[in-house]
């Protein structure tokens, strides 16, 4: 029997996961989840084999709990299943040592399948997608200008990332400025658009 552990904020679809997959003999739905930030705990606490994340969640997004899952709870293997099929966010998937990325509008036994896939060592990826990663420009942004980037996303100004990673004010705008200038940007709320689009935060 595979253990599943969803992580899903959409509730009608959430609930559409759970039911389908309830249909297989050998798949058990043992959480679902509408919080990113709950993924940890309950994994812990229910050591599933496959974790099925989105990646856009609120609390903690699916790629960061993807890899923090990895290092907490190394037996239980992930798979993003999202809507944002884009070359940036397979890379992430792929650096928080992501199993399987599939796209939502995959067919209900291509699901079923990555699962088992994933639950046997297997990494199922979407191949367009990867076809789309290899072509595609790498991300021009430092782990550290995405980080900032990302903060100012949120509504964070330069005096609060700055005390949110211990850096001084200037740093960060900066930080800001070099953003703007490698993503050929109007300005900071251009260069979010870009960076987003491209599947970089």
């Amino acid at each position: 029997m595979v253990r599943v552990l969803i992580a899903e904020d959409m509730r009608m679809l959430r609930q559409a996961l759970v039911a389908l997959l309830e249909l297989e003999p050998d798949i058990e739905v043992v959480a679902e989840l509408a919080n990113g930030s709950d993924i940890l705990p309950r994994a812990r606490e229910l050591r599933p084999d496959v974790a099925v994340l989105d990646i856009d969640l609120p609390g903690m997004d699916g790629l960061t709990a993807a890899a923090a899952l990895h290092t907490a709870v190394p037996e239980c293997r992930t798979m993003m299943l999202t809507s944002l099929g884009r070359p940036g966010n397979l890379r992430r998937a792929l650096a928080a040592r992501v199993s399987g990325f599939l796209l939502k509008d995959s067919s209900p036994d291509a699901l079923s399948q990555a699962i088992r896939a994933v639950a046997r060592g297997e990494r199922v990826m979407d191949q367009q997608l990867v076809l789309a990663a290899l072509d595609d420009e790498p991300e021009p942004l430092t782990p550290r200008e995405r980080e900032v980037l990302l903060l100012a996303s949120e509504g964070e100004g330069a005096a609060q990332i700055a005390a949110r990673l211990y850096l001084s004010a200037g740093t960060v705008r900066n930080y800001l400025t070099s953003v703007v200038t490698k993503l050929n940007a109007r300005n900071r709320v251009d260069a979010i658009r870009i960076a987003r689009e491209a599947g970089w935060l």
